[in-house]
């Protein structure tokens, strides 16, 4: 009993000094991060001045504006102001509506994460019990075609797919709105959730389609188990046995594609709202991309930077309460 006791609190140690190494990783990788994006921006060819003044304008008033905006000072005193702000949640303001970037990117977030969280939602219902049978039946028809679907979804580019809905749906059949958002937002809900649902169904196809190609592959590991045979023949019907024993053996590395198909649903919305002209943070970071807004593209990319990150240590945590093999690693 002692031994057993023991044992327990040594994973116990094991597993919060594995925590604090992990969270010490995520804050100095958020670290690097917003170095990386502030460092990136300088270098790319543009001048915020000639944006704002356009060209024709004298020496002297490019100089005064990068004066007012700062970015005359030398780099790493502005890297310093930026970076103080980052500790205190403050990213600065937009270059051209001279309003905060967080309030900015505030207003957008009622767009762009009910797109990333359905599409998220709506691939793994889909393709969780799609590629479990896919797996199961890999010698018969439906497994075949099942397959060969996905595969063909992950061949398409989500951007002509997205173009191809629109054309189908919303011009021929006239069943959706072809794009754009309810100018009063989700105090229009009918509206608002009629304007996301072809978006959500192109993101859904080109995220399941490569869900379920993982899906099929660790259920195919499961099934070549010793434990899943001995199951077997002890009358546990193929379901049962998978259900009782294969489930959490091959959710560990399901999971781990499911923190990055969450990532990548956040990040695809760049591409899904610019086909969609939804006015989410997508469109955001690209107009100011095109406009030169340094500050709003900071703040944009920094802030997805860290949502990948975050969710990168939430699947880490996930993984170890799933598989007991993990959780006694230091």
């Amino acid at each position: 009993m002692w031994r057993r006791s023991a044992s327990g609190a040594d994973r116990s140690r094991a597993g919060l000094g594995w925590l604090l190494r992990r969270i010490g990783w995520l804050l100095g990788s958020l670290v690097v991060a917003a170095s990386a994006v502030f460092l990136l921006l300088r270098v790319l060819p543009g001048d915020p001045a000639v944006t704002l003044l356009g060209i024709g304008s004298s020496p002297e008033q490019y100089d005064a504006v990068r004066r007012q905006l700062g970015t005359d000072r030398p780099l790493l005193a502005q890297y310093v102001d930026w970076f103080g702000g980052l500790l205190t949640g403050d990213l600065g303001e937009g270059l051209f509506t001279r309003t905060p970037v967080l309030d900015q990117i505030t207003e957008r977030l009622p767009v762009t994460l009910p797109l990333a969280l359905s599409a998220f939602v709506a691939s793994a219902l889909v393709a969780v019990p799609v590629g479990v049978l896919a797996a199961v039946r890999r010698r018969g028809l439906l497994g075949v075609v099942l397959s060969g679907l996905a595969q063909l979804g992950i061949a398409l580019p989500v951007f002509w797919l997205g173009i191809l809905l629109v054309w189908l749906v919303a011009v021929r059949w006239r069943l959706l709105p072809p794009g754009g958002f309810p100018r009063v937002g989700w105090r229009d809900p009918g509206g608002a959730v009629e304007s996301l649902v072809l978006p959500v169904l192109t993101l859904t196809v080109a995220q399941a389609s490569l869900l379920i190609r993982y899906v099929r592959s660790a259920t195919l590991d499961v099934l070549h188990q010793d434990y899943l045979r001995t199951a077997r023949s002890l009358g546990y019907s193929l379901p049962r046995a998978l259900w009782r024993h294969g489930l959490r053996n091959g959710a560990a590395p399901v999971v781990n594609v499911l923190g990055v198909l969450l990532a990548s649903s956040l990040l695809g919305t760049v591409v899904i709202e610019s086909v969609f002209a939804l006015p989410g943070l997508g469109t955001l970071l690209l107009s100011s991309v095109q406009a030169r807004d340094l500050p709003v593209v900071q703040g944009t990319v920094f802030l997805m930077t860290a949502t990948v990150l975050l969710v990168g240590l939430v699947v880490d945590v996930v993984q170890r309460l799933i598989d007991p093999r993990l959780r006694g690693r230091a």
